[in-house]
């Protein structure tokens, strides 16, 4: 069975003098390059109006429309797990995903994601790609995401990601005493060495993140987090990049470090928080069909919360 649709984009002024086919990689997730190169070699790539190569340049701010025609995954199935859907209409659904549930399935998580979840919701949402869902949470980052109910506003969101007009702020418990805000800007791209890992380098795709602090302790800092792009862990890549790296975090986190005098309790507590500290806790964007500025916010989990209370247990340094 096919699905016919158009996808719409614009090339952002930040990949002019790239290929078309490198261009189109680094905006569309959901399909390999494999699959676009194929697309656009079919002539269903049309920019400003022309079929082009793929090893062509683009300048910026061309209109990109792809024919999109797919088979539909059959192997992705309806399964009834519970979700905490914040907001629904028509046109989208604000989830707020649980730490330990993967997005979407992938190798070694076939089925208990939010996908499946959501196509048991509602069904029609196999006809979008990956059911809907137009941005990520790490399976063990918790928080807010927003899922598209058609294509339009899937077109509609990817584009508002791409012109970073869509809200996205954090909350994290980094390590170490961090002194001010601040912003890091470090392109963001695979590993050289360690291809399951992402990491800081020169041939990566640029990434931004902003951050302020919302409370100092002795060893540690909670601190609230913006994104400008959307790079795979960017906050836990930048924030390891400056020697700062998330409590409990197993990839770029190191050796968890207890800070002393703490009590026998709050020392496991501590020791057996083995997820990333971070969570997807506001979510911003005008809504495409009423214009309406809407805004959404999720509360620290438990878990984060109990790590917060033990350390504003150390004589924290709260920063208004």
């Amino acid at each position: 069975m096919t699905d016919a649709r158009t996808l719409h984009l614009v090339i952002p002024e930040s990949l002019a003098g790239q290929r078309l086919d490198q261009a189109l990689a680094a905006l569309v997730s959901d399909y390999s390059r494999s699959r676009l190169q194929h697309w656009i070699q079919a002539g269903r790539v049309l920019v400003d109006g022309k079929v082009l190569r793929g090893r062509e340049r683009v300048a910026g701010g061309e209109q990109v429309a792809i024919d999109i025609q797919e088979e539909l995954r059959q192997d992705v199935d309806p399964q009834d797990i519970a979700l905490d859907v914040r907001f629904a209409d028509e046109a989208l659904l604000v989830i707020n995903k649980p730490p330990g549930l993967v997005v979407h399935p992938a190798a070694g998580n076939r089925d208990g994601t939010l996908q499946n979840a959501l196509l048991f919701y509602d069904p029609a949402l196999a006809a979008l790609p990956r059911a809907g869902i137009v941005h990520r949470l790490d399976k063990d980052t918790g928080g807010l995401l927003v899922v598209a109910r058609t294509l339009p506003v899937h077109n509609y969101l990817i584009k508002e990601m791409q012109a970073r007009r869509i809200e996205r702020e954090y909350d994290a418990v980094a390590s170490g005493v961090m002194t001010g805000g601040g912003m890091v800007d470090a392109p963001i791209g695979r590993h050289p060495v360690d291809r399951k890992r992402m990491a800081v380098t020169r041939k990566g795709k640029p990434a931004v993140t902003h951050y302020r602090i919302v409370e100092r302790f002795p060893g540690h800092t909670h601190i609230r987090v913006k994104l400008e792009t959307g790079r795979t862990h960017q906050i836990r890549v930048h924030m390891a990049h400056i020697h700062h790296a998330l409590i409990g975090d197993p990839v770029y986190g190191g050796r968890m470090k207890v800070p002393r005098g703490m009590d026998d309790a709050s020392r496991d507590v501590f020791r057996t928080f083995r997820r990333q500290a971070l969570h997807a806790s506001k979510l911003g964007l005008i809504h495409p069909g009423s214009g309406e500025s809407m805004t959404w916010q999720s509360a620290i989990p438990d878990d984060m919360a109990d790590l917060l209370e033990i350390l504003r247990g150390e004589s924290p340094d709260t920063v208004s």
